[in-house]
């Protein structure tokens, strides 16, 4: 084997491997967030990676597919975008236009099912008062 041929398949073995590697270190975001709007009274306490453990990540994340219809977000952290970017005033859904209504209308579906499991039901349960 020629020296060329062996510093290239070095080279290629290097970088799939750091391509590999790189794919197995996907940000999933914070494990605890602050979920708040500018016209927010009482911003909601988020445990995202306590979620992440239970639920994929399209269940609450999807972006606007080819078809123009919500596409579910992989696990791989793409194309995930602010909710904000659709759903917002010029948004067609009025039950739908604003990150406040999106997050009320499938947290509390979601939490209202799973109360038994210890899932908040009431507003203090994700909006804490304030010390």
């Amino acid at each position: 084997m020629s020296r060329k041929t062996l510093v290239l398949l070095v080279v290629i073995t290097l970088t799939l491997g750091l391509a590999v590697g790189v794919s197995f270190a996907v940000d999933k975001g914070a494990a605890d967030m602050t979920l708040q709007t500018e016209a927010a009274k009482k911003p909601a306490q988020f445990p995202h990676a306590k979620h992440q453990e239970k639920i994929s990540c399209g269940t609450c994340h999807h972006y606007l597919g080819e078809d123009k219809k919500p596409t579910p977000c992989g696990d791989d952290g793409e194309n995930i975008a602010k909710c904000e970017s659709c759903h917002n005033s010029a948004f067609g859904n009025e039950a739908l236009n604003s990150f406040k209504k999106v997050a009320h209308k499938l947290c509390k579906d979601c939490h209202t099912k799973n109360k038994d499991a210890g899932a908040p039901t009431k507003c203090a349960g994700c909006h804490p008062k304030k010390k």
